[in-house]
């Protein structure tokens, strides 16, 4: 299987809504209806900070570089690791999961964080997600804490890019 990641666009939208919309109801996922949205994608593509994986065009994955000063200020990350990235809104379509999907996006979005100059990368996980926790725990994350946001109870995970 051949994929392609890169910046998400406009032409984009309609994939990454229903991508989004596969998610729904899947363990530890918390995404509605109304999250993540068009106005979610708006802001994504605002700020360049928004990456699908297509295959044969059809998009089967993202994720996106995420700016949350609530997160940011959250205690247990580990201020001598700044500047650090955060990461959020990862996923792939329920029909691709177990093909290297999400670890082949990871790779590619910690590479890009790396060249961008982070030293570290953090993300909030729901504790009830035992698929994203395996991923991340896979990759070296550290649970450095836990937190209730957003209606989730949470895990920080916390990895160094150096």
């Amino acid at each position: 299987m051949e994929y392609v990641i890169q910046l998400g666009t406009e032409s984009d939208r309609e994939g990454l809504l229903e991508l989004y919309r596969s998610q729904i109801g899947r363990e530890g996922c918390p995404w509605t209806d109304e999250y993540p949205s068009n106005e979610t994608i708006d802001y994504d593509l605002e700020r360049e900070a928004l990456y699908v994986v297509k295959v044969d065009g059809r998009i089967v994955g993202s994720v996106s570089i995420e700016e949350d000063e609530d997160v940011d200020a959250l205690p247990f990350w580990d201020r001598a690791l700044e500047p650090a990235a955060e990461f959020a809104r990862i996923g792939v379509a329920p029909d691709m999961q177990g093909k290297g999907i999400a670890k082949a996006m990871l790779r590619f979005l910690l590479a890009e964080l790396k060249d961008r100059g982070f030293r570290s990368v953090h993300i909030i996980v729901n504790k009830y997600n035992p698929k994203a926790l395996r991923l991340y725990d896979s990759f070296g994350f550290q649970n450095v804490g836990e937190c209730h946001m957003y209606d989730q109870d949470l895990y920080g995970y916390e990895l160094t890019l150096e």
